[in-house]
């Protein structure tokens, strides 16, 4: 039920507002792969945003991850056959990581593309984010997901 309730929101964003900007307002969607949540993201001008996931890991159900990030957009070139936006991102953030009593604290690296729908106010993205846990301990993680998120102005 709650997932037709979703699709059906989708649905009607994709027909509704036509034409908003996604860089005029604020985002939130989902972010599917590892980890699996809620994503937000805010632009601060036309190639900078701040995004953030609150998210669990479908490899370890008890795992609670938070993460946010500083990201730079750039445009090379384009594809006429896109109406939208393609452009790529790179940023660095950090992510706090709870499972079961164990939390760890890291830097992330994301690099990732996003399109950005001319006629809705919805973005899709795909990333990876190298991720280098510094407490309680030095270890190397990666994420990768995709997602979607609606625009709010």
């Amino acid at each position: 039920m709650k997932s037709m309730a979703v699709a059906t929101a989708i649905c009607a964003a994709c027909t509704t507002n036509a034409g908003a900007a996604t860089k005029d307002g604020f985002g939130v969607g989902v972010i599917v792969g590892e980890p699996t949540g809620i994503s937000l993201k805010k632009w601060t001008d036309d190639t900078h945003a701040v995004d953030a996931a609150l998210a669990f890991s479908l490899t370890n159900g008890n795992a609670f991850q938070f993460h946010a990030d500083y990201l730079i957009h750039e445009t090379s070139g384009s594809i006429p056959e896109l109406k939208g936006n393609l452009p790529w991102y790179y940023g660095i953030g950090g992510r706090v990581k709870a499972d079961d009593g164990d939390t760890r604290v890291g830097v992330r690296v994301p690099l990732g593309i996003s399109y950005m729908f001319a006629d809705a106010p919805l973005d899709f993205f795909a990333e990876v984010a190298p991720i280098v846990d510094i407490a309680p301990y030095v270890s190397l993680r990666l994420n990768g997901a995709l997602g979607l998120r609606y625009y709010f102005k």
